[in-house]
């Protein structure tokens, strides 16, 4: 059995040992301890609750070798450490494109639950993204479609019901990345019946729980957390700080862990979507779906140290 994972410092020491010739097992988080799993409130499936970003991470082609290979690597661990979700968008570039190739080069190939958007007016180009999508994806039925930004939401919406009869799609939802958009999204999700939401949450944009996140979990509705890290203002905030003693607790042995673990910790949260290519940040990341959760108090304090950095 693999050791667990602790820390990306843990990481980094496992591949430069691997890139000098040693054999070490590669750690993961499918074994002990148990990987964190959320349902789907509309099926019952369950799905592991940290998932992977593809914006700007996978913007690339394979002609950009060395970043190329650091993001099949990426992918390949994600996977073998049990994880599933990944997100992606015809706005996020080559992302599509990238994970389609990068699916089959690891023999991935209906392993994973694969999730992307639709962000473009009218039915007719609606259909036409979608479809372009699943070329770019190499698969014939998505896991999840979701309307990106409520873009001409009703037009799509009545497109993916029809969609998700014939089998295109399993699952459909809406999301949004702003704080100003979360009554639009919460009226969204009282007026049709959805699968998921995709929503901006994290320590640091915590507006989602005055609302959006009680109309979710009220409406059965599925949640994808994006911009997990504040979009990076986070890590920025916490550049030079140590990790608190008390950090440990919860299980949390990175600061990306700490803040990830508070976002899981909501109990209408399904899944976490941090971005990132790097093999070492993407097992990391993983690792705040093992151990506890902070409860209600270990929140109230991960948010006033967040304030406070």
């Amino acid at each position: 059995m693999s050791p667990p994972l602790t820390t990306r410092r843990d990481v980094l020491r496992l591949l430069a040992a691997s890139a000098a010739g040693f054999a070490l097992p590669l750690p993961t988080l499918a074994e002990e301890p148990t990987m964190l799993r959320r349902k789907i409130p509309k099926s019952g499936e369950s799905i592991p609750a940290v998932g992977l970003g593809t914006y700007r991470a996978f913007d690339l082609e394979a002609s950009e070798a060395a970043e190329w290979t650091r993001a099949k690597e990426a992918l390949r661990r994600f996977a073998a450490a049990g994880a599933t979700l990944v997100d992606s968008s015809p706005m996020y570039g080559k992302a599509e494109a990238a994970i389609g190739a990068l699916v089959e080069e690891n023999g991935l190939q209906g392993k994973l639950f694969l999730a992307t958007k639709v962000w473009i007016e009218g039915r007719e180009a609606g259909v036409a993204q979608m479809e372009s999508s699943l070329a770019k994806l190499r698969t014939g039925r998505l896991d999840l479609i979701q309307v990106h930004n409520l873009l001409d939401v009703e037009v799509h919406l009545k497109t993916l019901a029809a969609w998700k009869r014939e089998g295109k799609v399993r699952y459909v939802g809406v999301t949004h990345w702003r704080d100003d958009a979360h009554d639009e999204l919460a009226r969204c999700l009282e007026a049709h019946e959805l699968d998921f939401v995709q929503l901006n949450y994290s320590a640091r944009e915590r507006a989602a729980e005055n609302r959006l996140l009680k109309v979710a979990a009220n409406r059965g509705v599925a949640v994808i957390a994006n911009r997990p890290f504040g979009a990076g203002e986070l890590f920025k905030r916490a550049a030079g700080k140590p990790l608190p003693e008390w950090a440990g607790e919860i299980g949390a042995a990175s600061w990306a862990q700490l803040f990830l673990k508070y976002v899981l910790s909501h109990p209408a949260v399904t899944c976490a979507i941090p971005a990132s290519r790097k093999p070492e940040h993407v097992i990391d990341n993983l690792g705040a779906a093992t151990g506890p959760l902070p409860d209600d108090k270990q929140r109230a304090r991960i948010a006033g140290l967040v304030d406070g950095l």
